[in-house]
């Protein structure tokens, strides 16, 4: 649009001679503007979240302290197999021992009988009390 149409004028006159039309407000203002801050409130509470937060917390508790005294009745039960196991394989390290002491016994009379006052399975340490051998095996044929 033209301004001689916008002023109702036709031509151009002197700018001075122009009507003045100037902007303003809408009749009753404009609307008010919203500067403050405005947060939604949607969503749980602060308390709802702890409180869920909270429950499963303890919840996950309880479950470990539940695994816990399953996996301690399973260790006890193992250990009371060990334990009720030991005397037996116990015997039988011993009867393997007494078996092997015998031949080592037999092997050190047929290698020692040239040497005059040699006691068989005498200990040579002389410490008044017996031990096993440190290797817990009996190896003739190594020795």
């Amino acid at each position: 649009m033209t301004e001689a149409v916008i002023r109702e004028k036709p031509g151009m006159a002197s700018v001075k001679d122009m009507p003045l039309l100037q902007d303003g407000p809408p009749p009753g203002g404009f609307a008010p503007v919203r500067y403050a801050r405005r947060i939604p409130n949607k969503g749980p509470s602060a308390m709802a979240i702890f409180l869920a937060a909270f429950g499963a917390f303890s919840y996950g508790m309880y479950q470990i302290g539940q695994g816990n005294k399953i996996r301690r009745a399973l260790k006890e039960e193992k250990f009371a197999a060990r334990r009720a196991v030991l005397p037996v394989l116990q015997a039988e390290e011993d009867e393997r021992f007494v078996k092997e002491w015998k031949k080592y016994l037999e092997y050190e009379a047929e290698v020692m009988k040239d040497v005059p006052g040699w006691k068989v399975g005498e200990n040579v340490y002389n410490s008044g009390r017996w031990m096993p051998p440190a290797t817990g095996e009996l190896r003739p044929e190594v020795w």
